[in-house]
C-alpha cells in the first residue's frame, strides 16, 4: 500500500519537528554558549576601550543572566531538586546565582569608565565559568538520567523566559536601562 503524497510529506514534517525539538537542557546549555560568546566580545571592546560598545554588551550579559538565573531558580532548579535529590548539589548553585547577581548589582551601578568595572566583569565571567562548568558536568547528566520531562519544562521556562525579557525591553526592541536596572534589583539577593 502506497502512501498518499500529501500523507508522506505530513509524516516527515511531523518527524523534522519532532527532531527539532529542544529541551530544557539544550535550551540551558545554549545560554551559556551565548553568554560566553559575549563575554569574548566585551573582552575584545574593553581591550580597545570601547566604552560605548563594552558598555551595550555589559548591559546585554547582565540582562541575559538576569533572566537566566530567575528562569533556573523559579523553574528548572525546583523540578533538578525533586528528581535528583542532591540538596547540596543545587544549594551550591543558588549560592552561585546569588554571588552572580551581587557582582550584576554592582556592575549596573558603574559607570562603565571606572577600572574596577573591567574587572568586575572579568570576575563575573570567570564565576558564570565555574558555574557553567559544574552545571553542565554535574546538575543537566543527573537530570537526564532521572528521567524528566525536559520537554515540557522547556515550554515553561521558554514561555517565563520570553516574558522577563519583554518586561526589559524598550518600544524600539533595545534594553531600557532603567527597567534592566529594576530587574537586576528585583533579582538580587535578600540575605
Amino acid at each position: 500500500m502506497t502512501m498518499p503524497r500529501h500523507a508522506d510529506a505530513t509524516v516527515k514534517a511531523t518527524t523534522r519537528r519532532t527532531a527539532q525539538k529542544k529541551d530544557v537542557i539544550q535550551h540551558l546549555t545554549d545560554d551559556h554558549k551565548n553568554v560566553k560568546k559575549l563575554f569574548k566580545q566585551y573582552s575584545k571592546l574593553a581591550e580597545k576601550d570601547d566604552i560605548e560598545g563594552k558598555t551595550a554588551i555589559a548591559n546585554q550579559i547582565c540582562l541575559e543572566l538576569t533572566v537566566h538565573t530567575r528562569v533556573e531558580e523559579e523553574i528548572f532548579y525546583p523540578a533538578a531538586r525533586a528528581a535528583i535529590h542532591d540538596d547540596d548539589l543545587l544549594n551550591e548553585a543558588v549560592v552561585e546565582h546569588s554571588s552572580a547577581k551581587s557582582l550584576i548589582g554592582q556592575i549596573q551601578s558603574m559607570n562603565p569608565a571606572d577600572p574596577m568595572y573591567d574587572a568586575k566583569m572579568t570576575v563575573l565571567s570567570e564565576y558564570i565559568d565555574h558555574h557553567v562548568e559544574e552545571e553542565e558536568k554535574e546538575m543537566f547528566p543527573k537530570v537526564k538520567k532521572a528521567k524528566v520531562d525536559l520537554e515540557e519544562l522547556e515550554v515553561e521556562l521558554s514561555k517565563r523566559k520570553g516574558q522577563l525579557m519583554a518586561e526589559v525591553v524598550n518600544t524600539e526592541g533595545g534594553i531600557d536601562i532603567k527597567k534592566l536596572k529594576a530587574a537586576v534589583q528585583q533579582s538580587m539577593p535578600k540575605h
